[in-house]
């Protein structure tokens, strides 16, 4: 996701680009962009294994922090394990394998007790960082209430100057590669450190980190059960800072893998729910559609019910269209929302986060809905 500034470099790029000047939009859209939420963790080289270690935070309600205490590998489990306290536990770790090491926070809900919960995996916009958007989807409220615990990945300045997921290089955009292999390991850490449902683990994201969101349903199908892909882009559809500018101001390219046949076009029968606001100046809203017929969906199998078109209005204001495709046992396996008169922002979000739209509908609620239908076969 890409504020103000960052909208206006877009722009120059854009003028660049058409002239021909890729050079020179590619280092422009390179350029630092000033980020005041947080220190950064620098992306270290492989240390041997998967590392855990950070800091303990006890997270009120409210999402404020009330206390902070060292964790080791051991400790950090144990500030999920038996807790009692009427709050979750807000922790912080980093994850590392071959291809690097990213940072992290985990959101471990008040009644865990050791059971094995689902895990809801959440990547964050250009610029953010994981308490920015856990404040701002109120995803962690919802875990305590739903009872999952969340897993918010950090993209530090140095793998991107603005904190973008790279969705647009080709490293990261393969199974066992690049930022996918980082993500999915880390998710895989989680899953084994707490002992929680590898059935049940769903993915979501914003903007840059709805592209990777996707990324991961296409390239890990088997451990993803459904995703979330709010104001997002398609998988696989660029290459390069000059690709993804033409995408996200309104894709018309194939959805497959270039220079391979037609039939090798990237595509998932992972569950999904799309999100996107039909006016959004950053991601082009035909980036929904491109999203949603690049899964199984929209390719259903004979005998599958017909997909319902249903139009309503949030209570809190925005008028919305949703589309739901179901395979032939009547259950929704794609649903697309279209927020009328929304822009670039998470909606039906709070205030306390940036990028985001509290008019609604809320898109946590219904992306939690969504993903409590799904997991992966036994």
């Amino acid at each position: 996701m890409i504020g103000a500034t960052m909208n206006k470099r877009m722009e120059e790029a854009t003028r660049l680009t058409r002239a021909g000047k890729l050079h020179e939009a590619m280092a422009l859209l390179q350029g630092a962009i000033p980020e005041s939420n947080g220190e950064e963790a620098p992306v270290k080289p492989y240390q041997g294994g998967n590392i855990f270690e950070g800091t303990c935070e006890v997270v009120d309600e409210d999402g404020t922090v009330s206390k902070s205490r060292p964790a080791s590998r051991a400790s950090s489990s144990a500030c999920g394990h038996g807790r009692k306290a009427s709050a979750g536990a807000f922790t912080a770790g980093r994850f590392s394998n071959h291809v690097g090491s990213r940072d992290y926070k985990l959101y471990i809900p008040s009644g865990y007790k050791g059971q094995a919960l689902p895990l809801v995996v959440m990547l964050h916009g250009c610029t953010q960082n994981p308490d920015d958007f856990a404040a701002g989807t109120s995803m962690n409220q919802l875990a305590d209430t739903q009872q999952f615990c969340v897993l918010y990945p950090a993209q530090p300045i140095s793998a991107n100057h603005s904190k973008c997921w790279n969705w647009f290089k080709a490293e990261d955009q393969q199974r066992e590669g690049g930022e996918p292999s980082i993500l999915a390991g880390m998710a895989r850490h989680v899953i084994d450190t707490h002992g929680l449902d590898a059935s049940r683990v769903y993915v979501a994201g914003l903007s840059a980190g709805a592209a990777m969101a996707t990324t991961l349903a296409m390239t890990y199908p088997d451990l993803f059960a459904a995703v979330g892909v709010h104001s997002g882009l398609p998988h696989g559809v660029a290459k390069s800072l000059p690709d993804a500018l033409s995408v996200m101001q309104g894709g018309t390219g194939p959805l497959g893998n270039r220079g391979k046949k037609p039939e090798a076009e990237w595509a998932s029968d992972v569950p999904a729910i799309i999100f996107h606001g039909d006016r959004d100046t950053t991601v082009h809203p035909n980036n929904a559609d491109r999203v949603a017929a690049q899964y199984g969906a929209l390719r259903p199998a004979e005998g599958a019910y017909k997909p319902m078109v249903e139009k309503g209005k949030a209570a809190t204001g925005h008028a919305y269209t949703r589309t739901t495709h179901y395979d032939s046992a009547g259950k929704p396996r794609l649903e697309q929302w279209k927020i009328h008169g929304a822009g670039h922002a998470w909606s039906g979000g709070s205030v306390k986060g940036s990028y985001t739209d509290p008019k609604g509908p809320n898109a946590t609620q219904e992306m939690l809905r969504f993903f409590v239908q799904h997991q992966q076969p036994s």
